[in-house]
């Protein structure tokens, strides 16, 4: 007999209170935020207390949990009021936090106990023995690095029975789990107290200088793109099936400072893959236009990271683009009327009359329509939406739902 397979969490990042209420309503079961202190994107929509008690609140609404993100390296000084801090998280409702340091993680379980603490991924969990420990610490899940292999994975599920919480999805550290300090002598910005400037990613010559002070590009000439330290993105969308059978409890998505059209995608198509396999594994089927979708979202190419044997040259960025994104987020629809079959739209990116565009919503729907009228506000004809965060009316054949999105091709 089949064993009973536990359907895995779907935990979708939010940079914002708009990027918390997209997740959950586009099927993540879980969220995770930044506060304004001890966390890793001191450039994201970090979330002060009552934004917080409005994201749990909603949270709460849809069954779903929102965790904080707390996982800076702290130096001298940094502690001061982590105590206050993770008491007020708690009574907020928060449902763990997620920590790197030993001594905030003492600080959390010392002075606001009955907080769950979950070890960040930045603490490079990558075998039985480490999640033992940080469970004999009080610990209920631990990140695991993404260094760690799909055979590591049933190693250490079949010799622990903590929580286990691994990467599936988003952009990649070109160190290890994230201890990197490239930022630190190129920017002057701390990449592990929270202001990494991402130097990995940026472009870079490659050059020998001659006694006479000369440079000789070893690049051959001006290459379409130059080097970089950076890695591919990972999707792991066609092996959700061995994250299930090898009992890992929560799939994570990495993108806290991205917009809400890759949140809505990317939440909605991990759902959906999530909820075929648990329904029925031994029938399930993987359906192109799954992947097909997370390509709309896509800014960089697509990989599998360590999972499956150490990344090649392949799973670099070099040279030209050998994927282009196609697909611009152009609006969210905040009312649709049956009856007219008008669709108001707040805009988000330039489109107008003559514009094919898609609309798509939760549970996987998707609606094709050409713009032939467009009015504004005040119900008058305008050839297009031109101004950022503009109201706008359409007609659309098909019925569309609040907070369904639009997008069109470049």
């Amino acid at each position: 007999m089949r064993k009973i397979l536990k359907k895995p969490e779907v935990l979708a990042p939010a940079g914002t209170l708009e990027k918390l209420k997209t997740a959950i309503r586009y099927g993540a079961d879980a969220v995770y935020i930044g506060g304004n202190m001890y966390g890793l994107r001191s450039r994201a929509g970090n979330f002060t207390y009552d934004e917080m008690r409005e994201g749990v609140a909603f949270a709460k609404k849809h069954h779903a949990h929102v965790y904080v993100a707390a996982n800076m390296v702290a130096h001298e000084g940094d502690v001061a009021g982590a105590g206050d801090f993770f008491r007020t998280l708690r009574d907020i409702g928060i449902r763990a936090v997620i920590v790197s340091d030993p001594a905030l993680i003492e600080i959390c379980a010392m002075e606001a106990p009955g907080l769950p603490i979950h070890l960040s991924t930045q603490a490079s969990a990558a075998n039985y023995e480490t999640l033992n420990f940080w469970k004999n610490e009080g610990l209920e899940r631990v990140v695991l690095a993404r260094e760690v292999g799909m055979a590591e994975i049933k190693e250490i599920r079949e010799n622990t029975d903590v929580e286990i919480e691994a990467f599936v999805h988003g952009a990649m550290c070109i160190s290890y789990s994230g201890r990197c300090t490239l930022s630190n002598h190129m920017s002057s910005r701390d990449a592990n107290r929270g202001g990494c400037s991402q130097s990995c990613r940026w472009k870079y010559g490659l050059f020998e200088m001659d006694e006479f002070g000369e440079r000789t590009s070893l690049l051959g000439g001006e290459p379409e793109e130059a080097f970089s330290m950076s890695a591919v993105d990972m999707s792991m969308i066609r092996h959700i099936p061995d994250f299930v059978e090898n009992g890992v409890d929560s799939l994570k998505i990495e993108g806290r400072m991205k917009s809400i059209h890759y949140v809505s995608t990317v939440s909605n198509v991990y759902r959906q893959v999530v909820d075929a396999y648990c329904e029925d594994p031994d029938h399930f089927e993987f359906k192109q236009e799954w992947e097909d979708e997370l390509w709309k979202v896509a800014q960089r190419e697509l990989a599998t990271g360590f999972y499956y044997g150490t990344p090649d040259e392949k799973q670099q960025l070099f040279g030209a683009r050998r994927k282009i994104p196609v697909y611009t987020f152009i609006g969210q629809v905040l009312d649709y009327d049956e009856t007219t079959q008008i669709a108001t739209i707040q805009q988000r990116n330039n489109f107008g009359i003559g514009d094919e565009v898609e609309f798509y919503g939760r549970g996987f729907t998707h609606v094709q329509q050409t713009v032939d009228a467009l009015w504004d506000e005040e119900d008058e004809p305008i050839e297009r939406a031109a101004h950022a965060m503009m109201t706008v009316k359409m007609k659309v054949d098909v019925p569309v739902k609040p907070f369904d999105m639009m997008r069109k091709r470049k």
